[in-house]
C-alpha cells in the first residue's frame, strides 16, 4: 500500500477511535490510541477490505479478435485497457456502488468482461473476443451498426459518453437549476466563473469517466469596438488539434506547433462574430482558446482527416511528440506553471480515408508493445514516431495548478 494511503487510513482510524472512546467516557488523558484493541481491530478490518479490492493482474499483453472491420475498436480498447485508473475501477467493479441509476449497466459490464480477459492472471487466452461488447455498444449507439470501418476517435467519444451515462453518479432527471440572473456587466474573476461552471457541470454529470478524462476549455472573446471581454467555458474529453500545412508533406512538425495553432488568436469578421454583450450587436472580434482545467488523462486527436471542396483527404505530415514531460502549462491560465504529462498509449492509422487499418501501442513495465488485433509484439520507442500517429493518450504527471 502506498505510504500516503497508509497514513490516511491510520489517521482515520485514530480519529474514529477517539470519537468512539470519548463518547463512551472510556478515553483517559494521555492514552495512546494506537495501542487500543479497538484501533487494532479497525485497522485490521480496513486492511482486509483494501486487500479485497485489489485485483491480481496478468501481463495485459493479450490481443483482441477482429470480428469484422473492428480494428478501430480493438485499438481504442487496448489504449483504454492501459488507462490504469479506468482499468482498476472496472476490474474492482466499483461502478456498481457509484452509479445512481437502477438500470443494469450492460455496456460497462461487457467492457469490464473484455478487460478481465485482457488482464487474466492465469493468461489462459492469447486472444479475447470483443464480439458481445461490440453488439451491446451498437444497440446503444446505432450509428455504428453495420460492418464498415469506423473512425477510432469517433468511437472513443461515443464509448466514453455511453459508459458515463450508465455509471453517472447523478440522477438522470435532475431538477432544473434556478439562478438569479446577474447584471450584464458584472465582473467575476475568471477562476471563480470557471469553477462555478465546472460545479454546474458536476451537478448533472459526475462519473469516473469525468474524473479521468474531462477538462475545461476557456473561449475568450474580445470585441474590437468596445474592448469588452467575455468568456465561455466548455467541457472536453479530448483535444482535436489541427496539423500545420507544409509545402513539403515530408517535413516533420511538432506537437507543440499543433498546440500553438489550436490556441492561436483567431480574427472573426463581423458577420461571423457572436453578439457583443456591451455593444449589443455583431462586431469584429478576436477569439482565443486556452485550457482552464487540465484532465488527469489527456487525449489528443491529431486531425489528419479534413474536408476539401470535393472530398475528404488525409494528412500524412509526420508529427513528432514527446514521450515524457509534455508541458501544457503555456496553454493554460496565466502563470499556472508547468503541467506535465507522460505518454502511455497511442492509436495509429495506416492507409487512406476509405481503406485503412488501426493499431495501438501501449507502454508496459518492460517497454512498449504493439497491439495489432490478435497479434501482440514488443517494439522500440523509435518505432512510435511515425506518420500514422492519430490519437495520443497522456497521463498527468505533475501540476502546480489546483484541480479543485
Amino acid at each position: 500500500m502506498p505510504r500516503a494511503a497508509s497514513n490516511h487510513m491510520d489517521n482515520s482510524c485514530r480519529a474514529l477511535c477517539r470519537s468512539l472512546l470519548s463518547q463512551n467516557g472510556l478515553q483517559p488523558e494521555g492514552t495512546d490510541i494506537s495501542q487500543s484493541v479497538l484501533y487494532t481491530s479497525l485497522m485490521g478490518l480496513l486492511l482486509v477490505a483494501d486487500r479485497e479490492k485489489e485485483v491480481p493482474l496478468g501481463s495485459g499483453q493479450v490481443g483482441l479478435r477482429n470480428v469484422g472491420n473492428t480494428c478501430f475498436l480493438n485499438a481504442i480498447v487496448q489504449c483504454l485497457s492501459h488507462t490504469r485508473g479506468l482499468r482498476d475501477y472496472c476490474l474492482t467493479k466499483s461502478y456498481l456502488q457509484d452509479m445512481c441509476s437502477s438500470q443494469e449497466p450492460e455496456l460497462m459490464n461487457e467492457f469490464t468482461k473484455v478487460l478481465e480477459g485482457l488482464w487474466d492472471v492465469d493468461g489462459g487466452d492469447t486472444t479475447v473476443n470483443p464480439g458481445k461488447f461490440y453488439r451491446v455498444f451498437k444497440e446503444a449507439v446505432p450509428y455504428f451498426s453495420g460492418y464498415s470501418q469506423q473512425d477510432a476517435q469517433e468511437f472513443l467519444r461515443f464509448l466514453l459518453d455511453q459508459l458515463h451515462t450508465e455509471i453517472n453518479r447523478r440522477p438522470a432527471q435532475h431538477p432544473p437549476i434556478t439562478t438569479t440572473p446577474e447584471p450584464t456587466y458584472t465582473r467575476f474573476r475568471i477562476s471563480e466563473e470557471a469553477s462555478a461552471m465546472w460545479k454546474r457541470h458536476l451537478d448533472r454529470d459526475d462519473s469516473m469517466i469525468v474524473d479521468l478524462f474531462s477538462g475545461q476549455l476557456r473561449s475568450s472573446l474580445h470585441c474590437s469596438v468596445c474592448s469588452h471581454y467575455s468568456n465561455t467555458f466548455d467541457v472536453f474529453c479530448d483535444l482535436s488539434l489541427p496539423i500545420p500545412k507544409r509545402s513539403d508533406s515530408r517535413v516533420t512538425v511538432t506537437l507543440r506547433e499543433c498546440l500553438d495553432l489550436f490556441s492561436q488568436e483567431e480574427k472573426l469578421e463581423q458577420e461571423n462574430s457572436p453578439m457583443c454583450e456591451r455593444c449589443n450587436r455583431r462586431t469584429e472580434s478576436t477569439k482565443k482558446l486556452t485550457i482552464q482545467r487540465f484532465p488527469k488523462i489527456l487525449v489528443i486527436h491529431l486531425n489528419r482527416f479534413t474536408m476539401t471542396r470535393f472530398s475528404f483527404c488525409k494528412s500524412t505530415v509526420p508529427v513528432s511528440f514527446p514521450l515524457n514531460d509534455l508541458d501544457l502549462g503555456p496553454f493554460g491560465p496565466v502563470d499556472c506553471g508547468p503541467v506535465l504529462y507522460d505518454l502511455y498509449a497511442l492509436c495509429n492509422h495506416a492507409g487512406t480515408v476509405n481503406m485503412g487499418h488501426y493499431t495501438a501501442a501501449c507502454r508496459e513495465e518492460e517497454g512498449w508493445c504493439c497491439y495489432n488485433d490478435s497479434c501482440v509484439t514488443q517494439i522500440s520507442e523509435d518505432q512510435l514516431q511515425s506518420t500514422q500517429a492519430y490519437v495520443l493518450f497522456y497521463q498527468l504527471k505533475s501540476s502546480t495548478t489546483s484541480r479543485k
